[in-house]
């Protein structure tokens, strides 16, 4: 049986006034909950970027892109 664990990525540290800061270092079992952290976990979504990604899959499941800058896939 596959998992329901979701991480966290960034090329830059993430920091949240609002979040502890291991908590971006956490797998999550909640879809929602990790996005909800990554989005929290930037101080601008249109010049940093994050992702959230299934363990088990690989699939990126939520990502920013920041206007103008291109990532490897």
């Amino acid at each position: 049986m596959a998992s329901s664990q979701y991480r966290i990525e960034s090329f830059q540290p993430l920091r949240g006034s609002l979040l502890p800061p291991q908590s971006v270092r956490e797998y999550y079992n909640d879809r929602g909950l990790a996005v909800a952290v990554a989005v929290k976990s930037l101080a601008d979504p249109t010049r940093q970027h994050v992702r959230v990604v299934h363990v088990d899959s690989g699939e990126v499941v939520f990502e920013t892109e920041p206007q103008g800058c291109a990532y490897p896939a």
